[in-house]
């Protein structure tokens, strides 16, 4: 009888998954149009001028198949790229997990009751504003920002707290490999808060998802607030990780200040050599993606998902 009930209902369930599975294809289908119209094909010819020696002249563009010849250049000849892959990959992971740590805590603490709420989780929204293109760009190419920060370096003395604590922990005689990051996270701190808008909406959204008498029943069994939050705010959230991990990655990327991407604008823009920067944006993307699907393979295996 138990058998036969569950045949009866499972099909519902199959049908109500299958609509969600619907409902989310139809969500992202401008995007996969999008991608197959105006995408597939330059990445084609992008791929295709790795491989090539491409020569431009008043007549357009000569494709000379080279093989992997670019693709070697990238690592044996050029004296800058592996040192700028290294150093990105190395800031990317710092900034990332630094980003994750930053918009969970003002996440946690912008979802407590306390007034002024919306005001103040307004202000944590202006990130969201000063990251987009046009005012990025301002903030980035104005020369009267330039100048004041030039005359705010030239009127102020050399005194750093980080610098201080810094050679008082050398002169302890501690090591300072790993203080010399978290002085670095420090003073990047402007940095990260800019780049943490979309994850502290995104943590907060998950968080007020959580219903208020799952607290109130630990809270009766004895449970502590430290004990609350990896039993239960944590698991919660944890598959908001996943979607924040990937958005974080991605937009250290398109970054302004990044060392790759200049230097593939750089080959491109001025050097000409559209297969030299192919070759070298495509060995960029192999290794993003791969880290992507690795981190992100360890991550879902500890991610919570509940109905």
């Amino acid at each position: 009888m138990a058998k036969a009930k569950e045949k009866i209902r499972r099909p519902k369930y199959e049908g109500l998954q299958k609509k969600k599975a619907v409902a989310g294809y139809l969500f992202i289908l401008p995007f996969i149009i999008g991608f197959l119209g105006f995408m597939v094909k330059p990445l084609i010819q992008s791929f295709y001028m790795s491989i090539c020696k491409v020569v431009v002249d008043s007549t357009g563009f000569t494709f000379n198949p080279n093989g992997i010849q670019n693709y070697y250049n990238a690592f044996r000849l050029d004296i800058e790229f592996s040192r700028f892959l290294t150093e990105s990959l190395s800031n990317m992971v710092i900034n990332t997990i630094s980003v994750m740590v930053f918009s969970l805590f003002v996440a946690i603490l912008l979802n407590q009751k306390f007034k002024g709420r919306a005001f103040v989780r307004a202000i944590f929204f202006l990130p969201v504003i000063l990251s987009s293109g046009v005012i990025l760009g301002v903030e980035t190419n104005n020369a009267l920002l330039g100048d004041m920060a030039d005359m705010i370096k030239e009127n102020s003395t050399d005194f750093s707290i980080t610098d201080t604590v810094k050679v008082l922990i050398q002169t302890l005689g501690i090591g300072t490999r790993i203080f010399d990051k978290v002085f670095e996270i420090v003073d990047k701190v402007y940095d990260i808060a800019i780049a943490s808008g979309i994850q502290i909406i995104i943590f907060l959204s998950g968080l007020q998802t959580i219903s208020s008498s799952m607290y109130e029943a630990a809270s009766i069994e004895g449970c502590t607030a430290w004990e609350s939050f990896w039993k239960i705010t944590f698991p919660m959230i944890s598959s908001l990780f996943l979607v924040n991990w990937i958005y974080t990655i991605v937009d250290f990327c398109m970054h302004t200040d990044n060392q790759v991407m200049n230097k593939i604008q750089t080959e491109l823009v001025k050097n000409l050599d559209y297969g030299f920067s192919s070759a070298m944006a495509w060995i960029y993307f192999i290794i993003i993606i791969a880290f992507i699907g690795i981190s992100s393979f360890i991550i879902s295996k500890v991610v919570y998902y509940y109905d």
